[in-house]
């Protein structure tokens, strides 16, 4: 699960959950902060398209969400 390192790399770029579900939003991934906020407290999992916008919109490889903390 990739939410704890969403969470920290959010927060690296000064980005709010709001910031990043709008983004998500504008790459046409349906993401709200209810389904966001379960996602970095890790009671979600994300699917292969949100893993791939949320590396996009965090500007990094989709590797790095994955890494352990």
């Amino acid at each position: 699960m990739i939410g704890a390192r969403v969470t920290k790399l959010r927060k690296l770029n000064y980005m709010s959950q709001k910031d990043l579900a709008m983004n998500m939003q504008l790459m046409g991934v349906d993401m709200n902060l209810s389904s966001l906020s379960k996602l970095e407290g890790q009671t979600r999992i994300a699917t292969d398209r949100e893993v791939y916008a949320i590396a996009r919109i965090l500007n990094v490889p989709v590797d790095e969400l994955f890494k352990k903390i």
